[in-house]
């Protein structure tokens, strides 16, 4: 088989857990998925591009490119929210919809088929990786200054930030561009001389440096989400947290307590009383953030890195088309 996709960290010959093995091609375009899906076993692997699935199930329906299975993988889907999303969507549903496969890193699919029309024969669920270098994670000397929260997609800074002022402790977020986040679905409606007077803002250039150095000075590492979210949002931040031995808050949905259970502490979404008592909790109760850290720890280090993700999607993918 002959994986054709633009996800480049596929090694050029693999083989899955399980024996079998096959070919890489590194797709940079749309007209190199076509050109080099001509091989009769070729599968169409596309990652985190909505933009080329629907350009490869148009073309595939119009007969403009070879008829091969076409896989997404981890597509970043959002609520049709204004009037403009809403005629998008009218359009862009059905050849959104049009994969043999969605590769998830997410357990719950409720909202893609209510709102996609994808069914949940067609979806399958791959844990995600921890996405921090190892070396520097064993390396981090870790402090415990303040509740941190962080992260653009679907995030509810406005949620954190009630939460806070309920609370005499310390807490940060990064430095950030609110109208930024607000494009990512964020709900970030503060001014940045309004927040509250014990969340501080810490150096942040974007930088896997910079996330390691504001994960390891925290205490708790809140991941609150918008309800609107039906994706996973903050799978990334909570792994890394975890693999940094720090207790995570996250909000209950899609890609928090439909893949973690006593890896993190769950609270409702939007809910600043419920978020607030969640953190003095967890900062006052030493034994509950110990357990929590370490169920964290552990899933963390069994999902390992980006080398362990791939041979998952590798297998899933094998094991639909091989």
């Amino acid at each position: 088989m002959l994986i054709v996709t633009n996800y480049t960290a596929f090694p050029a010959r693999w083989r899955t857990t399980d024996g079998v093995t096959g070919e890489t091609a590194i797709a940079r375009s749309f007209a190199d998925f076509r050109r080099l899906g001509a091989r009769d076993d070729a599968v169409f692997v596309v990652n985190g591009d909505a933009h080329t699935v629907m350009q490869l199930v148009l073309a595939r329906r119009l007969g403009l490119c070879p008829h091969r299975p076409i896989v997404a993988i981890d597509l970043i889907f959002r609520r049709p929210s204004t009037f403009k999303s809403r005629a998008s969507h009218i359009f862009k549903r059905r050849p959104l919809s049009g994969a043999d496969l969605y590769i998830n890193f997410f357990r719950d699919t409720q909202g893609l088929a209510d709102i996609y029309g994808i069914p949940p024969e067609r979806c399958a669920y791959v844990p995600f990786k921890v996405n921090l270098d190892p070396s520097d994670v064993a390396t981090a000397l870790r402090s415990e200054d303040y509740v941190l929260t962080f992260g653009r997609s679907m995030r509810d800074f406005d949620t954190f930030f009630a939460a806070m002022e309920r609370l005499p402790l310390p807490g940060a977020i990064p430095e950030v561009d609110p109208a930024a986040l607000v494009a990512h679905g964020a709900r970030f409606t503060r001014p940045l001389d309004a927040l509250p007077t014990n969340v501080r803002r810490l150096s942040d250039d974007g930088s896997s440096r910079a996330q390691l150095d504001m994960l390891r000075g925290a205490k708790l590492v809140v991941i609150p989400v918008v309800k609107a979210s039906f994706v996973a949002s903050g799978i990334s931040t909570a792994l890394n947290a975890m693999a940094l031995g720090k207790c995570v808050i996250g909000s209950a949905g899609p890609g928090m307590t439909d893949i973690f259970t006593d890896e993190i502490i769950a609270v409702p979404p939007e809910d600043p009383a419920a978020l607030a008592e969640a953190i003095h909790r967890a900062w006052t109760d030493d034994a509950l953030r110990t357990r929590t850290t370490a169920a964290g720890l552990r899933m963390a280090e069994r999902l390992g890195g980006e080398a362990d993700l791939v041979q998952r999607l590798i297998d899933r993918i094998a094991a639909s088309f091989g």
